[in-house]
């Protein structure tokens, strides 16, 4: 069965999305697995590589991590040379990204919500991308009913991690990840439901799968 990922906007219900369509196909979600991966490539905590892959291309995080582990002294290319570097940044993040996505769609059946997965399998013929969109309003509320935050905390989180986004969008050297020609179907969520959309994905993937 061909692999699936999923953009979007934070907010618009992608995870849920990925949840929905996972269940129905008996496909495995995979997430924050991507950034475990990195994490043991690069040798660094699993908490380092989280940090650095939400704040991808912010320099001051790079930083206070360096400032936590003492002087460092090699240089990045001899760093993204080695094996188990035992070092991240955005940059090296992003590279590992482009190593252990395809090692993940290798294994077929398998739904990959963000991390840029659309640019690293743009070349996949066996490969759907799909990307999710909604106001601002609606991604505040999405985040207020299924994560039962208040209006004010929301508008916080969606503000946040939309910029994080765009850092990590930035570091792949692309800006133009809601340009509709780099996927097979872009939904408005201001116009469809979570479970239209799911169907939608769903016929799509099992009917070329079949052809």
């Amino acid at each position: 069965m061909p692999v699936i990922t999923i953009a979007r906007q934070f907010g618009a219900g992608g995870k849920t999305l990925g949840r929905w369509v996972s269940e129905k196909l008996g496909y495995e979600l995979i997430d924050e697995e991507l950034v475990d991966m990195v994490a043991k490539e690069a040798n660094v905590s699993p908490e380092w590589a989280d940090a650095v892959a939400k704040e991808a291309g912010n320099e001051g995080l790079l930083s206070r991590l360096m400032n936590r582990l003492g002087p460092y002294r090699k240089g990045y290319v001899e760093v993204a040379m080695e094996k188990s570097p035992g070092y991240l940044d955005g940059n090296l993040y992003i590279s590992l990204l482009h190593k252990v996505i395809p090692e993940v769609a290798a294994q077929d059946n398998v739904v990959i919500i963000g991390r840029g997965a659309q640019y690293v399998l743009n070349d996949r013929d066996d490969t759907f991308h799909f990307l999710i969109l909604a106001d601002e309003e609606y991604r505040i509320d999405f985040m207020m009913r299924y994560y039962k935050l208040d209006r004010k905390q929301a508008q916080i989180v969606v503000e946040k991690q939309s910029k994080r986004r765009l850092n990590l969008y930035r570091n792949f050297g692309r800006t133009d990840f809601e340009a509709p020609e780099l996927y097979h179907m872009v939904f408005n969520m201001n116009r469809v439901s979570l479970k239209e959309a799911a169907e939608s994905i769903c016929t799509l993937v099992i009917g070329r799968a079949s052809s």
